[in-house]
């Protein structure tokens, strides 16, 4: 694996710090909260964005598995939810398009990424429905993703970064109170890559993510 000296080192330590804060602020709000473990898996489809229009670049199909944590606040329908993910994202990237790239004999390139994720979500759940929320609730979280770059397949005009920041949001329904399913989208806001020639080019990824969660 590859990537830019010295982000793993600052990065991978902030992290571990952020989790612990995390848990310990759980610990402390789960008193006055409705708390539940479960699992998660989902699909995405995303695409690389660089700062300028670089190639044609064609969005590929993704995965993500991992667990989650929901805490609700009776009667007000607010909450937070947090987790750790793998996902695997990428995108096919056409460095044909370029003689720079070109000229040593690259063509097209799919990229992927190997993400450990941290998401942070406010979420919002509406159950007030004259008993229909036993069966069927609608919600809607946002909130921002911590990801740490477990690793990559072999590009070798892409240098990376070793974590990087987004925001996602969704909307999704819980099904007899155990069973969620969401439609959402991703921004990333920091860089995950960059190209080793023409150093001002990094991307970030965006795109479309669908979950399902089982609560135990």
């Amino acid at each position: 694996m590859h990537a830019i000296p010295g982000c793993e080192l600052q990065f991978i330590p902030n992290m571990k710090k952020l989790f612990l804060s995390l848990l310990l602020a759980v610990t402390a709000l789960s008193a006055f909260a409705d708390f539940r473990w479960g699992a998660t898996a989902g699909f995405n489809y995303e695409k690389y964005h660089f700062k300028q229009k670089l190639m044609q670049i064609d969005p590929s199909p993704g995965f993500s598995v991992g667990v989650i944590g929901e805490m609700m606040f009776p009667g007000i329908g607010f909450g937070i939810d947090f987790g750790m993910n793998y996902q695997m994202h990428g995108s096919k990237l056409h460095f044909g398009d370029k003689l720079v790239w070109s000229s040593e004999g690259y063509g097209t390139e799919q990229s992927y990424m190997h993400i450990l994720q941290i998401p942070i979500n406010l979420r919002f759940k509406y159950t007030r429905l004259n008993g229909l929320e036993q069966k069927i609730a609608p919600f809607v979280f946002a909130g921002p993703v911590f990801n740490i770059n477990l690793g990559h397949n072999s590009v070798p005009p892409l240098e990376y970064s070793g974590g990087s920041i987004g925001v996602q949001c969704a909307v999704g329904a819980e099904i007899m109170r155990r069973f969620q399913l969401s439609a959402g989208y991703y921004w990333g806001l920091t860089y995950e890559a960059r190209t080793r020639k023409l150093e001002n080019f990094s991307q970030r990824p965006e795109g479309w993510q669908v979950k399902a969660t089982c609560f135990f």
